[in-house]
């Protein structure tokens, strides 16, 4: 029997009316070993989380450069006056 005259696709012999690839056609063979080669590399790709399963890169945690002690939008100016010359601080934040 030549195998080159095999088809590629056969109905499937389960009851369904779906077609699977044909083992003895050297197409439908070399189709089975692809299938199961991808399914593999995708698999270990996967479990490994490298291509396009790997995860969202690590953002910083402050965003913040290390020369500035504090970011110039969060700046709040002092609300308390400081006490000046004329006017003796006693020490007590309750008044003089």
């Amino acid at each position: 029997m030549d195998r080159d005259d095999e088809p590629v696709f056969i109905r499937s012999k389960w009851g369904t009316s779906r077609y699977v690839y044909n083992p003895r056609s050297p197409i439908g063979l070399a189709l089975i070993l692809i299938t199961l080669l991808l399914a593999v590399v995708i698999l270990i790709l996967m479990q490994e989380r490298v291509g396009p399963f790997a995860g969202p890169e690590p953002t910083p945690l402050s965003t913040v450069p290390a020369y500035e002690p504090w970011p110039a939008s969060t700046y709040v100016p002092d609300t308390y006056p400081t006490p000046s010359a004329e006017e003796p601080s006693t020490g007590d934040p309750s008044g003089p």
